[in-house]
């Protein structure tokens, strides 16, 4: 936890942050959220991992303190049971407030904000290239190995236990489909060349096992 919350410091100061007065109290929030009991696959692990891509490809953002700061918030808030796109709007706002009482410049305070909703679809424009990094290092898992994949997948069920088998599926499948209609999953050329197709492999893999244990999403 000392690294993690060594790397959010300087995320946080090379972002602006003013001074070291309630730098490590936020860093510790935000870790006590993403180590939840609820959490099996949105945990610190998930949270290195995003950190870690974007940590070897900075040199593709524009700001990359500010997409640093962005991976930590963007899943702070997460319950299972929310509906729609709420996690990333209370993580977005969680984000603002945290931000702005470490003395961030408003303008920094509102890009991670809007960075943060983008997880929400991870639909990104052209030439947002912080948007695009970040989105990609949230969905790298996706082109992970596939017995990677497959515990991934593992633990999203785990953490939407509380979904009856059929009700999950349906869901999950409705998921799936949408980001394999997505025009690309990646939006970093260079990340996009080694991803795209593993990452749609890994999704047709599982799209198949769901609706071949039960009815076709509606």
């Amino acid at each position: 936890m000392a690294d993690l919350l060594e790397r959010w410091a300087a995320a946080a100061r090379g972002a602006g942050a003013t001074g070291p007065a309630g730098l490590t109290e936020a860093g510790e929030e935000l870790l006590r959220r993403w180590r939840e009991p609820h959490r099996h696959y949105h945990t610190v692990d998930h949270l290195g991992a995003v950190l870690d891509v974007i940590d070897r490809h900075a040199e593709l953002a524009v700001r990359p303190h500010l997409v640093r700061l962005a991976a930590w918030c963007h899943d702070a808030v997460y319950d299972p049971r929310a509906g729609g796109d709420a996690n990333e709007r209370d993580s977005a706002e969680l984000a603002v407030r945290l931000l702005t009482g470490l003395g961030l410049p408003a303008d920094a305070v509102t890009e991670v904000r809007r960075l943060v909703l983008l997880t929400a679809g991870h639909l990104v424009d052209a030439g947002d290239a912080d948007g695009a990094l970040l989105c990609d290092a949230d969905l790298a898992v996706l082109a992970a190995p596939a017995p990677v994949y497959e515990r991934y997948a593992a633990a999203v069920r785990r953490e939407y236990a509380h979904v009856a088998e059929p009700d999950f599926r349906v869901g999950r499948a409705r998921v799936l489909s949408g980001l394999l209609d997505l025009p690309a999953l990646f939006r970093s050329p260079p990340l996009a060349r080694h991803w795209e197709q593993p990452a749609r492999a890994n999704l047709r893999r599982e799209l198949v096992v769901l609706t071949a244990a039960g009815p076709a999403p509606a």
